[in-house]
């Protein structure tokens, strides 16, 4: 797979950017808030429609422009493919593959890339919203749908809410009713939690390799804690998890009741990563808090490289800056050369000379390029 273009129009800072990529490593320069992550945020949307920067598509829109536009030629299993999406302040969208409207699941199966920003090192020091949000990201990229199963489960968890809500507001509960979003919610909650599993035992094996590669004597290991089965590394099946979350509701009814939300589901979990059986968010360096973190992402190239038979590009987002020249040489020499790979750095001070030569160099300076 391979980017061979993007253009920019009122993206964030950059209201009119084409950048062409004739190579496999690109390098975006400049000082900071120039536009460097804006670059690698508007390819990382097209592949996923999401960003991990904000929730609102509308502030990706330059403050002053009414929409703003991707579009991008790739090419993916020798086929030429253009990708255009639109959106604009009526928060009205359009999506093109080829010139053609095509749906958002269409869309979504296009690109694959791997984002690894600096921000990506607080992972393990972060909230168990953001390690969920790794989590789900990752796996989305190779299960399309699974953005649709989590889009299920948290409207069936705001309107059970809001329905907790109103019975309290009027004083009366309507168990019946209460016991249908239950339904609902462990039916989708389940699904939800053993593909999360499944997909922490796949990336656990590759990254296992890779720590141990970088930190020659730990061992790492991934576990899911799940609010009511527990830290399990077991994968079970989905009429386990099931059965598991309905006593969890029916043992938690009164509590939800009480709080007005639901206590119980895959909104609650969490990851804990543990170096030598040693919970590492309590007791690893920073340092091991990064290779780990390091880890984790070239393993996700693997899997999709793996589950889709195509390299996905990966972004990598001010990140040689924050790791130091053992894990710096690492991540530079574990890629694989047929990834093509688009690095935003200050300068080219943190690379050595055998690696800026085969290195196309874009500087950007407000949004343009110099």
């Amino acid at each position: 797979m391979k980017l061979i273009n993007l253009k920019l129009t009122n993206y964030r800072n950059c209201n009119e950017l084409f950048l062409n990529f004739d190579k496999m490593k690109v390098l975006i320069i400049g000082k900071n808030a120039q536009g460097k992550t804006n670059i690698l945020e508007s390819i990382y949307y097209l592949s996923t429609l999401k960003t991990p920067r904000t929730s609102n598509t509308t502030e990706l829109i330059n403050f002053d422009k009414d929409y703003f536009r991707i579009e991008s030629d790739i090419i993916k299993s020798n086929t030429d493919i253009s990708m255009s999406y639109g959106y604009n302040r009526e928060k009205k969208r359009e999506i093109k593959l080829n010139n053609v409207k095509s749906t958002i699941k269409d869309f979504k199966a296009v690109l694959k890339t791997v984002l690894f920003a600096s921000s990506d090192l607080l992972l393990l020091r972060g909230t168990p919203q953001d390690r969920r949000d790794w989590l789900d990201r990752a796996i989305s990229q190779i299960y399309p749908a699974y953005d649709d199963r989590l889009s299920k489960y948290e409207k069936i968890r705001i309107q059970k809410n809001n329905f907790l809500k109103a019975c309290a507001k009027a004083g009366t509960m309507d168990e019946s009713l209460l016991e249908v979003f239950n339904e609902q919610l462990s039916i989708s909650g389940s699904n939800i939690i053993y593909i999360r599993k499944k997909y922490l035992k796949e990336i656990e094996k590759i990254a296992l390799t890779k720590h141990k590669t970088i930190s020659e004597t730990e061992e790492l290991s991934l576990k899911y804690d799940c609010n009511f089965l527990g830290v399990n590394s077991e994968i079970e099946e989905i009429e386990q998890i099931k059965s598991k979350f309905d006593a969890a509701l029916k043992e938690r009814m009164q509590e939800e009741i009480r709080r007005c939300q639901s206590c119980v589901g895959p909104h609650r979990d969490d990851i804990i990563f543990y170096i030598n059986n040693q919970e590492a968010t309590k007791f690893a360096s920073q340092g091991q808090q990064r290779t780990i973190v390091l880890s984790l992402k070239l393993s996700e190239l693997d899997i999709i490289t793996n589950k889709t038979g195509e390299e996905p590009i990966l972004l990598l987002d001010d990140v040689l800056a924050e790791l130091d020249d053992i894990r710096q040489n690492y991540l530079l020499k574990s890629i694989n050369p047929q990834t093509q790979t688009i690095i935003t750095s200050v300068d080219t001070i943190l690379f050595e000379d055998e690696f800026l030569k085969d290195v196309q160099i874009y500087k950007i300076d407000k949004g343009t390029c110099i």
